[in-house]
């Protein structure tokens, strides 16, 4: 059930992100169109793609993982029984990723509840709130962080799906 809810979770959070992919190449043509077209380039165009750039990579921590298409060093691993994988995976989990995203959770509220409390924006032309990508980061970390014990949580009752190179 836990599973199946973190897993379900990121799925959604993923698949909303990923229509952001549609608004940002939007603000990105029409920026092209009006700088080239007719010679009136945006002043915001740039500072909120790079913010919905940062929205968008942040925030599909968790769907990456969930879909096993983060990076992996495999050589070792794949030369190990699938029994001793799943130890040496479920290690891994609790030794180096479950404490990195935990880490990387509580440093982010920190960093997103200053820039709250601060107002930050953006220097240049059109300042910008920087808290909402702050805000998204400590998201992110979040759902990074229960997305590492649904796979965790996946390796120890034996129900971890294949990877895709195992299917």
């Amino acid at each position: 059930m836990l599973i199946r809810l973190i897993d379900g979770l990121n799925e959604v959070v993923g698949r909303l992100v990923c229509g952001l992919a549609v608004l940002f190449a939007a603000i990105i043509i029409y920026d092209v169109v009006m700088r080239y077209a007719f010679n009136a380039p945006t002043r915001w165009a740039f500072d909120v793609t790079k913010q919905l750039f940062g929205f968008y990579f942040i925030l599909l921590g968790g769907y990456t993982l969930r879909h096993k298409m983060h990076v992996r060093v495999d050589l070792v691993i794949n030369t190990l029984r699938p029994g001793l994988r799943r130890v040496v995976d479920a290690a891994g989990y609790l030794l180096f990723f479950l404490p990195f995203a935990w880490v990387f959770f509580d440093q982010s509220w920190t960093f997103a509840a200053r820039s709250w409390a601060q107002g930050e924006t953006t220097y240049g032309a059109v300042q910008l709130p920087v808290y909402p990508l702050k805000i998204a980061m400590c998201v992110a970390a979040g759902l990074l962080l229960l997305q590492g014990i649904s796979e965790f949580l996946k390796i120890v009752l034996n129900r971890e799906e294949p990877l895709p190179h195992d299917a």
